[in-house]
């Protein structure tokens, strides 16, 4: 895991920038990386593809935040 990376990941996904942020989380597979990927996905509404990302994280779920920017908070303060 590059933590600066994820971290730049979290932060243009909370300016709102999903392109970019997307192209950092996939270029990672372990399990933050994969919780960043399935919240870029519900940021972009595709429900499944969320949720298979979630399904590859360490317990994550869809189900766990309403407000995808309370979760990338939550991201990022565990990245810290």
């Amino acid at each position: 895991m590059n933590k600066d990376a994820l971290m730049n990941a979290v932060n243009l996904a909370l300016d709102g920038d999903w392109d970019a942020s997307h192209k950092i989380a996939q270029d990672y597979s372990d399990t933050t990386a994969n919780w960043i990927h399935a919240v870029l996905h519900k940021i972009e509404g595709d429900v499944w593809n969320s949720k298979y990302w979630y399904a590859r994280t360490a317990g994550s779920r869809y189900e766990d935040f309403t407000d995808v920017r309370e979760e990338l908070l939550e991201i990022q303060r565990i990245l810290k």
